[in-house]
């Protein structure tokens, strides 16, 4: 899995700045949209920012189609089926949601055989995302860790806020739309 750089938000900062009344630049804000950046790429279980020339090694299944794991595929550099190159429209084909289809042959059935050089995800990221992450950073910036109450001598008093954050009904119509499902054959 790749990690996310502090500065690869799904969302600018300056936005979120506008929404909590604080700098862009402020620590806190910047640790809640990485935070929420990171939980919802891990939601739709993909990169979802662009990545330029990533090479993966994927496991053959014994079937025609495989299952590129991001989306969407911009386009596909190279494709070596152990160590062999193959030529594009000839030996295979791609789909900009994932498919990697080979032509006139069926991927080989063993692990880590075929290698590809390839360009996916956004640029911009899809506004209804972006939307999502800063709602979740909103309610991270907002969260109090610590205590939640304490009795003392017949007085309660609280300190903090939630002890987790839940997801609104937008976060939950952005990470559908956009999850990728791993389980299903091709």
């Amino acid at each position: 899995m790749r990690a996310v750089a502090t500065t690869d938000y799904l969302a600018a900062p300056e936005d979120l700045a506008s929404w909590l009344g604080v700098p862009a630049t402020d620590p806190r804000l910047l640790q809640a949209l990485a935070a929420a950046s990171s939980r919802f790429r891990g939601a739709v279980r993909h990169y979802v920012s662009l990545v330029e020339g990533d090479v993966t090694v994927l496991d053959g299944n014994g079937k025609q189609s495989l299952f590129l794991p991001a989306a969407p595929v911009v386009s596909v550099a190279a494709v070596e089926v152990d160590g062999e190159t193959l030529t594009y429209l000839t030996d295979y084909e791609w789909s900009a949601d994932g498919f990697l289809r080979r032509i006139g042959a069926c991927w080989p059935n063993r692990l880590r055989c075929v290698e590809v050089v390839w360009t996916h995800g956004f640029d911009p990221v899809p506004e209804d995302i972006a939307e999502a992450v800063i709602d979740q950073a909103r309610a991270q910036y907002a969260m109090r860790p610590g205590v939640t109450s304490m009795t003392v001598g017949g007085q309660s008093v609280s300190f903090g806020a939630q002890a987790a954050i839940g997801v609104t009904a937008q976060w939950t119509t952005a990470v559908e739309k956009y999850r990728l499902n791993w389980g299903d054959s091709p």
